[in-house]
This record gives C-alpha cells, structure tokens and sequence, in this order.
C-alpha cells in the first residue's frame, strides 16, 4: 500500500530477474495501478512490466493498445504515478516485473492496485460432454439475437458453438489451429450437407488464457466479436435454435471442446445458471463441472540472440533422449546443440526454411544431416522427439514418422552432458557452446529429458541448470498478423519481431500496401506525357475503392475516361411474345462504387442516348404516364422519365425544349407516332442521373411499330482535385482545416512550387505527438512525426534546386511498419519503426496548410492537389474565405510545356493547361499524332500565301515580299512511295525563284537509316526572296523552270505524304482539317494513316519517342555534305535527314519502296559549282543544268 511511512519492495539483486508478485485472493476486476518509490531513498522504477494470471502460473503479459509492454514509472521516490488500464483485467494474481529504475539508486517500489470483485458462472467440459439449450416452441424469435462468453483451453481445436435452422442449417463456431472458424452447413434435400467456411478470426487462442467472444444475429447478418477483433458476414435468417458447446456429434470428427465456459450468455439469459438449476430448457451430456480445470503447463520464452537454457543430463550407454514441444513465426533457428562424449562431435537440432533438422559434425568424417516436417513456422505448437543411441538416430515431428539414420558411436560410461536450448552463452567457465545458426526466438514448453520432464519452475528459481534472457512461465508470443495491418489484399507474413505485407498483384505499395500505385484520373496520366490507351485509376488513392480499368483518350483538348458496358451499338427492337415492354439492361466494365465515385470528382460527364422509332412512342404527353422509361444514377438507381438533352423531371427531349419536334402538339418526336423513321436522341449531362443503367420500352408490341436504341459508354472528363490549389502570398498567412485522423497509417500527397528556399507545407498537432511537411531549404524536404518515441525525420536531399518555380511532387506516409518520404523522382527515403513502440498517432488540433499555429516559418508560393488518405482537400474553397491566401495557381506551362511536341505551343489554362497545334504539323494532345494523306499522280495541295507575314509575324504589308526569304527556315516531311523519280514540294517565290525538293532517279543505291536524325547546312551565294506558294504533289504551272523539272513535276507523286512543315506552314494539314481559301486542292486527296509507324512496312521506323530515345546511327553508303547533329530537329516522330546540293544528286532504286522522313534546313543557302550537277538524269543534255542563277535553286534526294 502507498503511505508516507516507511517501507516499500525492494530485492537483494537489483536485475531484470526479479519480480513483486502480489495475490488478490480471488479473481479481481483490475482497473488501474499506482507506483511510487521506496520511501526516503533513491530507489524507484522509471519503467516496468505487468503480468496477470488466473493460477500463479501461466502468466501473460499486459499490453496497451499500440502493443507496448512497458508502462512508465516515477522520476522521483514521492511522486506517486498512476495508471489507468485501457482494458480492464480479470485475474488473480499481479506480477511487477522491473525493466529499468534510478541509475544512482536500486530498484524499489510500492505498489497499489484499484479494482472491484468479480463473479462469474464456469462450465469445463473434458472433450466429449456438452450443454444443449433448446428454445421455447412458443418462444417468438427477435430479429436481434446475441449470444456471448469466455473460453480458455490449451488445445488448438474442438467445437465451440452449434446452432440449428428450422430448415437445418447450421451455424459452427469452430476452433480450428489457434483460430475461430465460422463455418455454415447446409442441409440437402437428400439430408446430406455441404459445409462453407465464411471467415477466421482471432489467433493463438490456445493459451489457457480467457478470450471474449460474442456473437450478434441480425436479420440475415452476423457480426463475431473475439477479443477486441469484429468480422461481419451475410448468413440465411431461419438459424431459430441454439444447440450448446461440445457437441456429441461434432462438426469436426473428435474434435470437441475441451476446456472451460464462462458467462455464456443467450440474450438475457445465464445458460450456466440454468444448467445448475437443471432447468428443463438445458441439458447437459457426459462429465460437465462448474469449475474451471486448470492444468499445469510451464512455458519458457526465447526472447533475442542472447536467449538461451543450459541443462546438464547423464549420458548413460550412449543413449539420450530429448522431447520437447515449441512454438515460433522464424523460419530458422537453434532449438538444441550438445557436445558428443569423448569425441569431437556436435550435434545441431534447428529449424531452417521451416523444417527440422539434425546435423552431427565430428572431425574427419562426413557430416550427416536428417531433416522432416514443413512450415513449422506457422506459431502452432510442434512436438519434437529426439533418441540418441549408439547405432541409431531418430527425429519426429508432431508424431510423424520423421527421420532416422545407423550411427556408430562410440559406448562410453555414464558421463554427463551438457544441453544448451535456443542458443549459446558467451564462452566463459569453460562452457563450450558454438551456435553456426540463428538464435531462436519463440517458445518452449514440456521439456523432456530421457523420460524426465524438467521443472522449469527450478529453473527459473537457479535451483537448475542456467539460463539468460528467458521468460519462465510464460509464452510471449504476438500474432502480428492478426488482426492485419495489410492493406487492400495484402498477404501478412511475419517473425518474431515484425510482419510483412506482400503486395503483389494488389494494386497498391508500400510496407503496409497503403499507397496506390495508379494514378487517380486519366488527367493524371495525361500530365505525366501518356497517351491514349488503357490505364488503371484509383479514385480515391489509399482509399477502400479498387482501382478500375477504364479507357483515356486524350485526342481531344479535353482528357475523357470512357466506361464502357455491355451494349453500346444501335440495337433493334424485338417485340417478346407474351410482354408488353421491352427491358435492357446494361452491366458496365466498372464496379458500382468506383463509377459513382469517377462522377463525382470528374468536372463534367456525358452519356449519349437515342431512340430511334417507327410507330412507336416513347413518353407520351406531360399529363400521361410515359410508355418508355430509364434507370440512371448512383446504385440501384432511380427511374427517370426525361430523355436525353432535356431537364430531369421534365418527361420531354430535347426537341420539346427546343419547340421543333416533327409534331408541335408533342415534346418528343417519337411520340407523334409516325408512319415515318425518326428519332429522339441527345446527351445526358446530369450527373446525377448518370450512368444510364436500364431501358424500359413500352410501345413495342403494336403491328408495325420498329424500334432501336443506343446507350452509349459514359464519358466524364476534369479531375476536380488535381488542379485544386491554393497560392499563399504571406507568410503568415495559412489555411486550416479539420483535425487529420491518421492513426495507423498517415499518407499526404501533393505538388508545390516556389521561390522560397523554405517554409512548412503543412502541420498537425497532438497532446504530444505532431506530423509535420516542411521545405527546410531549396534542396531539401523534411518529414517529421512523434507517436509517442520521441521525434523521427525522414529526409530527401535533392540535386536540384526545389524553389525553382517548377512544380514538384511530394509523397510522405507514415504507418506502423515505416514512414517514407519520395520527393519527385528522387530515391525514396525511409525510416523504419521500433518494433515494440507506440503506434497510434494522436492528434487533436486543427490541420494548418501552408503554415504553423505560431505564423513562423509560412510557405509562400502554389500548393495543389493535397490529399490526405486519398481525400482532397478542397484548398481553393477555403482560399477564397482566407486573408492572404488565393484560390487556383497559375504558371503550369513552365512544368509541363515540354509535353507540348513537334512545334505545339503550350497554352495556360485556369486549371491545367493544352497544346496548340496550330503551327504544327502534327496534331492530338501533345502535337505527337502526325498528318497524312495519299496522293495520287493527278492530286496537287496548293498553299497561297496571300498573307506571306504569317511565315515570320510582319505586320507591315510593304515589307511582306521583300521580308519573306529561304534564310534559316525549316522544311520537314515524310514520304512513302514506289514512284521514283517524283516531286515532293516546290517552292514559288514573287520573283520566279523556286526552291524544288524531288525524288531523284539514278543508277547509284543509298539508304539512310531509319532511326537516325540528321540536320545539314547548305550553302549558296543566293536567298530565295519573297515566297508566293507551297505545293505538294503536281504542279500545273512551269512558267520558267527547266524541261526536266517540268517532266518530273507534271508526273506528280503517288503515295503517302506526312508531317509536312514550311516554317509555320503546314499545307497538308490545312487541306485536310482546315480547309481555307488559301488551300487549293485538285485531283483526289484522302487521309489516312499511311505515315503512321505502327503500319506493317519493312522500311517504316516503329517508334514514337522522343530525340534522345534514337541511335545515331546512318547508312554507310550514304554521302553527307555538311552534316551537323542538332537537337532542334521535329520531336515525336523519327526523322531521317535527306539534303543534297545539285552536285551530289542521290538516286534511289525504283524497285524498292521510298519510304523517308525527311527535314530540310537551310542556313543562307550558296551557289553550287556548274561541275558538281554533270550526272543530273532528269535531261538528255550533261550540261542542261548548268549552274544555278539567282532565280532557280533545285534540291534533290
């Protein structure tokens, strides 16, 4: 008791052996301890553990709730400390044991404990009796059944629980390895049954300890609650009777329960009770007593590498024999070395990749090596029998036959031996013990030596044997797994000092699989350079939401994710004999809750719907019920009665809405029954009605009526929470918002940028412990945390500058297993938690964004898309309401206007931003898919310029033609054909210039490799001035050029053009999709995807990445004049550079295809030598072509 007198524990030895054991008298309700130190002295605790037991053996050790063992003492010998227990404990006797106390003094303590009495009604059955209790016939059955009790027994199976149907079925609470198994038999109608396993709970409940269980019946659902563990499960509603515990014919062959019952409890009702008052309504079978049996069984646990026990026995003829029985999660592990008499042997008996084996090494002979058993890691209890004699060697394992070998050892006398369990000491007192193994970690108990079972209770009292790091009476064991910390799917494996999660083929990452590893929009996948195609999307990120495959197109300005179902085609209507409406339903690619969860964050979503009639009406008038009808909206969804393009409710479509339906006197024009095709057709834009998940159609059935419909796939685009963001423009300004709840696992995500090289992104705090985000300087990102064992940082210091106005993305969590940090692409940084510390992250003030309560150390710059647990914060409302703080950021081309290719600009947009492809000539999201068309030998694509200041931004119509000169401008192209010689593009220029780039024919081969990107530099003494028009294909004027260009360039070209580009020109592009007055077109012109990569054609480059991605390698044939490697050539296609001067004309061979992407560069083009252009093919004179003039420059490949 506490007083100020004197007194107060404290033993002779001042070590972690010693304990102040203290007897209730009876069971008692423990509700809190209180410690102070020994009076008048420096003797006091300031750390400790408790342990309870029923017996005065078989202690258990009593842990909190984050599984922490400890409890804190005093820091002084006065103060008195108390501590209140979070779970009540029933038992009789209380074990303090001493972990650490005041350095400068001893261990001292007095001890109080606050409780109340406890009383309760016991049951023990030996395995093979039982109590029934049936229920009253006139009994009305509640649509609330509960049924609750304590067990403990010391074996790992055996049938707790029986309840029967009115149809006889049957509910089982089973014991089945350490686990409670709910089982569910269904009776057949040939009184034979099939058995359904509906889930596991609970773990280790062997241990002769008292475990809670209670069982809720409501309607067609069971909630079990073991220990502090619930699971719910969906069962049949008829289970009427409850059948008691034991059961004569068991649900598993012998396996009854054996073991002690207390409190069982129906309802209200004390089935103990009633059995002691031999109520009629129980009964009870075989030997069952109202006393708890408590057999003695001593357990001894291996803590770490330094435990071990250190038994002698007699080796008597030669003969030993050890039994033992353990329990551990390690795969590997000493269990029992010895030194052989007279020889210098060793014998290993130890657990490797969960098995059993046995090694004896003695000099100068080979070793033997027996193993047996298999997953002997599983936490179960296996018993082990080792027999030693001089010719023979067995090991088994649970009984099994195990393994056995001939020895030849040799007979000594009687001699004493010395057996070291789960490790070795170090070497002193001429002990020898080597340990080549692992430690063993787990426990022991029922030690046997040749016949002899060893009183552990000895042990423990240094009466026998030796030992260290040992808990006697005790097993320590902690299930990791259960409950599991594994997230979405995650497989828990363990060891004794920790778990692991495996997360393959989950989705998810990390140590506890918390964090996704999808993106949670197809706008994410767009911003990080993807194209079209499918992706996973995880909507809610660590949320309980699967991720989904759903479909991305970015083609369009717009980033859509498309669902599809079942059904998206125009399908006709057939009329079902017997029924008069027509019902369709459509069973969608994605599951209910991430499809209601893809509306609700996208910014907008579209379902296309058509009803396509003949004689057949589909709502009818205002006033009248509708004949056709649809079910949309969140699961199950409600009927709807609009059609597409009008408002909810409204029973119209949208030519209704619109006054033009083909009869004025009807708001659809289905509806005005016609003899005639029609349809009513629009978009659903109403998310809340989305997705469309059936058709009702009702005037189907009439002679003549002819029907179709379409539901299209649903489309949404805009991800709500990826461009949320907030801009702080003060330091002392922030944003707060509720308090974050991240007990077990805390995972924060968002992007930032800035120009300050500090600031906090964010912070939460507790009593004690706070999570912190903060930018400590422009290289480095701090996260910080205290759960209790004191403060932990994880780090990233980046090679990059992080206040560089760039966004960057920032990736923290925190769970029991690790808290990690990922900043960008950088390595991630984690550090690992302790394996028996606090766990639980307590926090109770407001959440601060972008700053602290105190108003220090304030972020000033952009924070977007934050997510906590998968859930966005909406920074942008709060911003509005917040002084120094604005909704959105802008600035985003800066990050990602790379993604912008082939000349697109980067367009900033409230929230994200797009490319322009407008002076590209490519187009798609990214400026990446390439144009392309095939021509034939009459098609001619003429590009006027008669505003030639677009090519370089004039302004002035005086200086447009004397401006406009071939000076450091770029022309780029693609090409297949099998017509050679043949023109690619000419070139007018006001003053009868032109610029002609051919096809050339000659009786020389070269090829340049596909996969190569090649700028040249031509020279002339000459500039093409004052350019007029582009044309592709054939030219019909020639006023002024050479008969052997005109031969060529009257042929035209056949084949595929693509990708196209004169300066900001891009002539093919504008015939195909933006057909002008400045584009004239004759002769057939289709488009196509012929320059496409992905086409099946030998000689065509299969690839769509960037410049760095290509080799640099060319075709050795191929001469190269001038040929300089430039990066600024076109990106997102791969071009092969084909430029040559008059004097170095390049044949192709007409057998072969022509298939080139080509860009030309000029940089103030010379003139070229009259001798360099003797072998030109195209005329019959050598000399035909005799130096270029100011007005004429030809250019061939």
């Amino acid at each position: 008791m506490l007083c100020s007198g004197a007194g107060g524990w404290s033993p002779l030895v001042s070590d972690r052996y010693q304990w102040l054991e203290v007897d209730l008298g009876k069971r008692t309700h423990i509700t809190a301890v209180a410690t102070q130190g020994r009076y008048g002295s420096s003797d006091w605790l300031t750390s400790y553990l408790l342990m309870f037991s029923d017996t005065g053996h078989n202690w258990r050790q009593h842990r909190q709730e984050d599984s922490l063992g400890a409890f804190p003492g005093n820091s002084n010998a006065d103060t008195v400390v108390q501590y209140k227990l979070e779970q009540p404990v029933i038992a009789r006797y209380l074990r303090l044991v001493p972990l650490d106390w005041n350095p400068t003094g001893r261990i001292g303590v007095r001890l109080e404990i606050y409780g109340c009495q406890y009383t309760s009604d016991v049951a023990n059955f030996d395995g093979s009796s039982s109590l029934v209790y049936r229920l009253n016939t006139r009994t009305s059955l509640t649509e609330a059944d509960v049924i609750s009790l304590k067990f403990k027994t010391l074996k790992n199976s055996g049938t707790l629980f029986h309840a029967v149907g009115s149809r006889d079925h049957s509910l089982n609470l089973v014991l089945e390895k350490g686990k409670l198994a709910t089982l569910l038999a269904l009776a057949l109608a040939d009184s034979s049954s099939v058995g359904q396993l509906l889930f596991s709970i609970g773990s280790l409940l062997d241990d002769q300890h008292w475990h809670h269980v209670k069982l809720e019946k409501l309607r067609a659902h069971l909630n079990l609650t073991v220990d502090k563990n619930t699971q719910r499960v969906h069962i049949p509603a008829d289970l009427a009777a409850v059948r008691g515990h034991g059961l004569q014919k068991p649900i598993l062959s012998n396996r009854n329960f054996h073991g002690c019952l207390e409190n069982l409890l129906y309802g209200d009702l004390n089935l103990i009770t009633l059995a002691q008052q031999n109520t009629l309504q129980v009964s009870l079978v075989g030997n069952v007593t109202f006393t708890c049996a408590e057999p003695l069984s001593v357990s001894v646990t291996f803590t770490d590498s330094h435990s071990f026990l250190h038994l002698p026995t007699l080796w008597s003829s030669g003969m030993v024999s050890v039994a033992l029985q353990f329990r551990t999660w390690n795969r590997a592990g000493l269990l029992l070395t010895f030194e052989l008499p007279q020889t210098d042997g060793t014998v290993f008996l130890f657990l490797s990749e969960a098995r059993l084996r046995l090694l004896i090494s003695q000099d100068g002979r080979a070793p033997l090596e027996l193993s047996t058993g298999s997953g002997l890691n599983d936490g179960q209890w296996h018993a082990v029998e080792l027999l030693f004699t001089e010719d023979h060697l067995s090991i088994t394992v649970d009984k099994d036959e195990g393994a056995t070998a001939h020895t030849s050892t040799t007979s000594t006398t009687s001699s004493e031996i010395q057996l070291f369990f789960g490790g070795c000491p170090r070497q002193r007192n001429g002990e020898t013990c080597r340990n080549p193994f692992q430690a063993f970690q787990g426990c022991m108990r029922h030690l046997t030596l040749d016949d002899g079972v060893v009183d552990l209770i000895k042990v423990q009292q240094r009466m026998l044997g030796n030992y260290s790091h040992l808990q006697i009476d005790t097993c320590g064991i902690v299930d990791r797994c259960s409950p599991s910390h594994c997230e979405h799917g995650g497989r828990c494996t363990q060891s004794w000092n920790t778990f692991y999660c495996n997360c393959t083929n989950s989705g998810y990452r990390g140590a506890t699989c918390h964090s996704s590893s999808y993106e949670q929009s197809c706008e994410g996948y767009k911003h990080k350079g993807n194209t079209s195609g499918h992706y996973y999307i995880d909507v809610d990120r660590s949320g309980p939401i699967k991720p989904q495959l759903v479909y991305c197109n970015m083609t369009e300005e717009q980033t859509w994710v498309v669902i599809q179902h079942n059904n998206t085609e125009l399908t006709s209507v057939r009329p079902s004999p017997g029924k008069s409406q027509h019902v369709v339903d459509l069973d969608y690619s994605s599951e209910d809750e991430p499809l209601a969860a893809i509306i609700s964050q996208s910014e907008y979503c579209e379902q296309e719907l058509s009803y396509h009639c003949r004689k057949s009406r589909l709502l009818n008038t205002l006033e009248g019920p509708p004949f056709s009808w649809w079910v949309g909206g969140p699961s199950p969804g409600q009927g709807q009665t609009f059609w597409a393009g009008a408002q909810p409710g409204s029973q119209q479509c949208v030519c209704g809405l619109q006054d033009n339906c083909v009869d004025p006197s009807h708001f659809c024009n289905c509806d005005a029954d016609y003899d005639l095709w029609t349809n009513d057709s629009g978009l659903i834009t109403h998310k809340e009605t989305l997705p469309v998940r059936s058709l009702v159609l009702g005037d189907v059935q009439r002679p003549g009526s002819e029907a179709a419909y379409k539901v299209g796939p649903l489309r949404c685009h805009g991800d709500r929470n990826l461009w949320n963001a907030a801009f702080f423009d003060k330091a002392t300004s922030y944003l707060h918002f509720p308090t974050f709840h991240g007990e077990l696992n805390a995972e924060i995500n968002f992007l930032f940028k800035t120009t300050s090289s500090s600031g906090v992104f964010l912070e939460n705090l507790g009593i004690k412990d706070f999570i912190r985000i903060e930018l400590s300087s422009s290289f480095e990102v701090v996260f910080s945390f205290d759960v209790g064992n004191g403060p932990l940082e994880v780090r990233i210091h980046t090679s990059v500058p992080l206040d560089d106005n760039q966004w960057h993305s920032v990736s923290a969590e925190r769970n029991v297993k690790e808290a990690s940090l990922r900043v960008d692409d950088f390595p991630v940084a984690i550090r690992k938690a302790p394996s028996d510390g606090l766990i639980h992250l307590q926090l109770n003030s407001q959440l601060f964004i972008g700053g602290t309560a105190s108003r220090q150390k304030g972020f000033l710059g952009c924070i977007r898309s934050l997510q906590l647990n998968g859930v966005t914060l909406d920074l942008e409302e709060r911003a509005r309401i917040t002084p120094g703080v604005r909704p959105g950021c802008p600035g985003h081309c800066s990050s990602y206007g790379s993604l912008c290719q082939n000349q697109g600009h980067c367009v900033e947009k409230a929230k994200g931003f797009s490319c322009d492809c407008g002076h590209s000539a490519f187009t798609g999201a990214f400026c990446h898919q390439e144009v392309s068309a095939v021509l034939t030998s009459t098609t001619s694509i003429t590009y006027n310029l008669k505003d030639i200041h677009v090519l370089h931004g004039k302004t002035s119509p005086s200086s447009i033609y004397s401006d406009i000169m071939l000076r450091g401008d770029n022309i780029s192209l693609s090409f297949k054909s099998r017509q050679s010689p043949a023109p690619l593009l000419h070139v007018n220029s006001l003053f009868r210039q032109y610029l002609a780039l051919l096809i050339n024919k000659h009786g020389r081969y070269a090829m340049i490799d596909q996969n190569t990107r090649e700028d040249f530099n031509l020279s002339s003494d000459a500039e093409l001035n004052s350019i007029t028009s582009v044309v592709l294909g054939r030219v019909g004027e020639f006023d002024g050029l050479d008969e052997g260009i005109v031969e060529v360039f009257s042929r035209g070209f056949s084949g595929c053009l693509s990708g196209i580009r004169f300066n900001s020109i891009t002539p093919l592009k504008a015939a195909l999709l933006k057909p002008e007055g400045t584009v004239v077109v004759t002769g057939p012109l289709v488009q196509s995807n012929c320059g496409s990569s992905s086409l099946d054609n030998p000689f065509a480059a299969e690839t769509t990445h960037s410049l760095s991605d290509q080799p640099s390698s060319s075709d050795p044939h191929q001469p190269l004049v001038n040929a300089i490697r430039s990066d600024s050539a076109l990106i997102g296609g791969v071009i092969a550079v084909v430029v040559f001067l008059t004097a170095l004309a390049l044949a192709v061979m007409v057998r072969f295809i022509c298939s080139r992407k080509e860009t030309y560069r000029s940089q103030e083009v010379k003139a070229s030598q009259p001798e360099d252009c003797q072998d030109f093919p195209f005329s019959s004179q050598a000399d035909s072509l005799g130096a270029p003039t100011d007005s004429h420059k030809e250019y061939f490949i």
